[in-house]
């Protein structure tokens, strides 16, 4: 990737010493900084108020500073940091437990066990899974993002993401996952769904043993995959097969948790009961904290000592959580996910009109994305013209993600609290820029 050149005097500053300390490893998605933020806005180190379509990757659902999540932060650090719950027990990670739960049951009994990160939730999810069926094998997904940590970034696709990391954990097993606008050429949705419910049964049989297969992880909408959307049928199919089988569905739920896709979860839409789920991102409200949460059966199958850490449910972490969940209850966050959503998916569709760069418009509730290409060819991604297209918008205070193997479509993650004036000055910016890029405007 080209170095990014950010031309303010306070950002160039701070640009200049990240260079110094911070390893190149640590890539930079987008060329803005940050002093402060409240709600979708950040104040840059320029003092220029931004607008945030990128959410800290999905994980400000509810906004920036949310009242309740600072006050809840600040009583907990005062009477409890940590103890590690190994160590001593505390009732504020027993109760988000219980507020999860009630959120997202799993069956007649659920547990849950709390973590770090996202990818941390998925490696336990992993050895739970595993020690459960006490099977190996793993199926996952082409374009699939699970984290950054051994097993996680064995599941995740994009190869930029693990470049001389390997060896890679064995036992993988990886299925295409139905993209229509990619795979579909000729054949409208339905017909392209039934194709790859056969596909998906005949790959099972021709690739792995299926009794020796532990878990199928999938997220129900790709997220760095670049928002595809599950078909629904696809997904009764693959539940359908895994009860065929005895494998246990994971789904990853990460980014498309708490509100995002118009429900508390991606999979409400699907009228299927995962075995696991694994969350992260928008459950904190900007601390770092996540879960597995499970069949009770299956998740007490793990044997003592072998899940866990040092810092997992980590008091204030978990405070912040608690308060987080409770405030979008409150604000009515699915609502505001799916009053987003319709924005997004309006604005972006009367935009593919006059820019047949768009191939698509396409998600579920507030995840929202386009991908860009070349002469309406979904194998020709236009990489550049989405990286010019964030370059041109970050000029205008406007901070905005890529997503897709390819890094050539253009996704929505601002914070659901936004305002609607903030939300369509954002989405002018788009549609001005890529306009004026393509020579349209």
């Amino acid at each position: 990737m080209a170095e990014i050149v950010v031309d303010k005097i306070n950002s160039e500053a701070l640009f200049e010493r990240r260079k110094e300390v911070v390893t190149n490893g640590v890539g930079v998605f987008n060329p803005s900084t940050a002093v402060s933020a409240k709600g979708a806005i950040i104040t840059d180190a320029d003092g220029r108020e931004l607008i945030d379509f990128g959410g800290g990757i999905g994980v400000l659902n509810s906004g920036h500073c949310p009242e309740p999540v600072v006050k809840a932060i600040q009583e907990q650090s005062a009477k409890l940091i940590h103890t590690c719950f190994n160590v001593a027990t505390y009732d504020v990670y027993m109760e988000l437990a219980e507020e999860l739960i009630s959120l997202f049951p799993h069956g007649e009994k659920t547990k849950v066990m709390l973590t770090c990160t996202g990818a941390e939730s998925v490696e336990n999810a992993i050895k739970i899974a595993r020690q459960a069926t006490k099977r190996q094998g793993v199926i996952c997904f082409s374009d699939a993002f699970h984290g950054r940590t051994m097993m996680a970034m064995s599941l995740t696709a994009k190869p930029a993401y693990k470049l001389n990391c390997g060896p890679f954990a064995p036992e993988i097993y990886r299925f295409r996952f139905p993209n229509h606008f990619r795979y579909g050429r000729g054949l409208t949705y339905d017909d392209f769904v039934k194709r790859e419910i056969m596909l998906l049964r005949e790959s099972l049989l021709a690739t792995v043993d299926p009794y020796n297969c532990a878990a199928v992880i999938v997220e129900p909408v790709q997220g760095e995959g670049g928002f595809v959307p599950m078909p629904k049928a696809y997904m009764t199919e693959l539940r359908k097969l895994c009860d065929e089988f005895g494998i246990l569905l994971i789904l990853d739920e990460v980014q498309s948790g708490f509100g995002r896709t118009g429900d508390w979860a991606a999979y409400h839409h699907y009228d299927v009961t995962p075995d696991i789920t694994t969350w992260a991102k928008s459950m904190g409200g900007g601390m770092p904290i996540g879960c597995v949460i499970g069949k009770a059966e299956i998740m007490d199958s793990v044997s003592p000592g072998t899940i866990g850490g040092t810092y997992p449910g980590n008091p204030v972490c978990a405070a912040a959580a608690l308060a987080n969940i409770r405030y979008m209850k409150e604000i009515n966050i699915n609502e505001l996910g799916r009053k987003v959503g319709e924005i997004c998916r309006s604005r972006f569709e009367a935009l593919r009109e006059k820019c047949p760069e768009i191939g698509e418009v396409r998600g579920l509730g507030a995840m929202v994305a386009f991908p860009l290409v070349k002469d309406g060819d979904p194998w020709q991604p236009d990489s550049e013209l989405c990286r010019d297209l964030m370059l041109a918008c970050a000029d205008q205070g406007l901070i905005l993600l890529s997503a897709g193997t390819h890094k050539n479509v253009i996704r929505v993650l601002s914070p659901l609290v936004i305002t609607d004036e903030q939300l369509h000055r954002g989405l002018d910016i788009i549609e001005q820029e890529l306009l004026k890029l393509t020579n349209r405007a």
